[in-house]
């Protein structure tokens, strides 16, 4: 593998690490796809226990039912030692995400894009969060900016990485839906969870289920399909109060008393009310929905749990 010396000096510095398809190391799943990218650049930690992941996946423009229903589908997940992966876009993969991080466990986003530019930029503060806990993996030069041909491409790793796929919400012609045909390609299992029968994020979902993907009503139906609800043990903690009585500080407090006195607030209206430049709110407003402390509706509204 080949990067220039001005690559090398911006990984370094970022900490950024690369994978090699003949190194050990190099996940184990995503070395059966079909096309798997020769080379993978990542932050965070890449695992042996990572074989047993899960991709959810679905609408950016989501519902709050969708939008819970993956929160909890991935906490419950992650409480029981599975992997999370998605790809860290607005809506349902960030839902995943932050679900998997309320449960202290692992997720992975994979981007369609390099490093220089994470997208959508709002999710900077989450990818910080998901390094901790997991990883960022991406097969792009850092200077490689998001377009429409390296998100299915990114689709085909989301897929890679895990033995099953759930699609929480998705219209018809969704993007999640290229993650399915990548998913089926692979030979990995999908599922879909049901919808509305009257809602466009439903429509992809539900013709999923009709057409034989395996229908979701809770995380055992995922682990029993899978054989792994034996290989992992199992932990309790309904979601919202793993971290209910974690501290908070005082810029933390602040955005907590606005909130609370507006009972529901837009983020862009946040820097107004707090002095806070938007890249600090977003990283603090994360924090405190990981601590159950807020909820975050569909438009980026926020209230207090």
């Amino acid at each position: 593998m080949i990067v220039s010396d001005e690559e090398s000096r911006y990984m370094e510095k970022e900490g950024i690490r690369a994978l090699c398809y003949e190194d050990a190391e190099y996940p184990p799943l995503l070395k059966q796809i079909y096309d798997p990218p020769q080379r993978v650049f990542y932050k965070g930690k890449i695992k042996e226990i990572d074989i047993n992941a899960v991709a959810i996946v679905g609408a950016r423009r989501c519902s709050l039912y969708g939008y819970r229903t993956a929160e909890k589908i991935a906490y419950e997940l992650a409480l029981r030692g599975i992997t999370v992966i998605s790809g860290m876009a607005r809506g349902i993969d960030s839902a995943a995400h932050i679900g998997a991080l309320k449960a202290k466990g692992r997720t992975i986003a994979v981007m369609g894009s390099g490093f220089r530019h994470i997208y959508p930029p709002e999710s900077e503060g989450l990818s910080r969060q998901i390094c901790e806990q997991g990883a960022v993996i991406t097969e792009f030069l850092s200077g490689i900016v998001p377009s429409k041909w390296t998100f299915p491409k990114r689709n085909r790793i989301v897929s890679g990485l895990a033995k099953a796929v759930v699609v929480v919400e998705a219209a018809s012609k969704s993007g999640a839906l290229i993650t399915v045909d990548f998913a089926l390609q692979q030979g990995k299992d999908v599922f879909a969870v049901p919808g509305q029968i009257d809602m466009v994020t439903s429509s992809g979902t539900n013709s999923l289920i009709k057409d034989g993907a395996k229908m979701v009503t809770s995380v055992d139906d995922i682990l029993e399909e899978l054989n792994i609800e034996d290989s992992v043990s199992i932990k309790t903690e309904p979601l919202g109060e793993k971290n209910s009585k974690e501290p908070v500080s005082d810029k933390e407090t602040e955005i907590l008393n606005v909130i609370r006195k507006k009972s529901d607030v837009r983020i862009d209206n946040l820097p107004d009310l707090t002095g806070m430049n938007m890249k600090t709110l977003s990283e603090l407003l994360l924090r405190l929905e990981i601590k159950g402390k807020i909820k975050a509706l569909p438009g980026k509204i926020y209230k207090i749990c």
